[in-house]
């Protein structure tokens, strides 16, 4: 009988130990590293562990061997770790379109129609207009819903009545984006009424991890040399970025972090922001 495991939404299913392999191998693990600690992993299971504790167990393993890459590993939680306030989580998506060639502002105020509109991102390429809804979650097992897809849709009905009323040609483009999932129903009416969705796991090939390992954009959050205090004390400061270390000199000893494990941290930053996945 296969081992059923715990989903971060309570439902259970068959372990795959593909799944893992794959994981591993997208941080940038090599097939005998990935092979090896996914036998490790498989050794320590036990009917209903939890994906976390698989997730867990396997970052322990690969940080031991390539802490680089185990910060590669840790991308989706590191998105996680963003904290309650929303804030670095609309951040990141706009330095994440600024990547990909956007000209992108958080926190605009846009007058539709009817009424004006809290945009999270607006971003603009040409004359395309992309006004974005960011849906941050603390918890892996939530879903962005399909009360939530409504709202997004509306408002940018209006929006682009507004524009419409005075003439403008540009594009008008809505999106709403997620750091976890969204539910079936939010899907279906998206995919009908028009509404790009962005989320770890849509749209298939170009989801928000996808996105983000291309641009080699990777949140301080990532590093496994800062602990959490420091983490949150640089967001604080709304420092977001792995990048944003080595180009402000001051943020780290700002933030109680200094000597060696200053120097131990801009090290792993400049790895993640390189792309190299050298053996630590």
């Amino acid at each position: 009988m296969a081992l059923l495991i715990t989903k971060a939404d309570g439902t259970r299913e068959a372990f795959d130990n593909h799944k893992l392999l794959g994981s591993l191998a997208r941080a940038g693990a090599d097939r005998t590293s990935a092979r090896e600690i996914s036998e490790l992993v498989g050794e320590e299971l036990f009917d209903g562990i939890t994906t976390q504790e698989i997730y867990r167990r396997a970052f322990a393993r690969l940080r031991e061997q390539r802490r680089g890459i185990a910060a590669r590993y840790s991308l989706k939680r590191a998105v996680w770790d963003f904290g309650p306030s929303g804030f670095p989580f609309e951040s990141y998506v706009a330095a994440l379109l600024r990547a990909e060639g956007w000209d992108a502002t958080t926190d605009r105020i846009i007058r539709g129609a009817c009424v004006e509109h809290e945009v999270d991102v607006v971003a603009t390429k040409g004359t395309e207009h992309l006004y974005v809804e960011a849906k941050f979650h603390n918890s892996p097992g939530f879903k962005t819903d399909l009360k939530t897809a409504l709202y997004v849709k509306a408002r940018m009905d209006d929006i682009r009545a507004a524009g419409k009323a005075k003439g403008d040609k540009a594009l008008v483009r809505g999106l709403l984006v997620t750091n976890t999932k969204f539910t079936s129903h939010a899907s279906n009416y998206a995919s009908c009424a028009g509404l790009e969705l962005l989320s770890w796991e849509q749209p298939n090939g170009h989801t928000l991890h996808d996105r983000i390992d291309a641009a080699g954009l990777y949140p301080i959050t990532a590093l496994t040399t800062l602990s959490r205090r420091e983490k949150m004390l640089l967001l604080e400061k709304r420092i977001v970025l792995c990048s944003e270390l080595i180009s402000n000199t001051r943020a780290l000893p700002e933030a109680g972090v200094t000597g060696h494990k200053a120097t131990a941290v801009l090290e792993e930053a400049g790895t993640l922001c390189s792309g190299e996945t050298k053996v630590e």
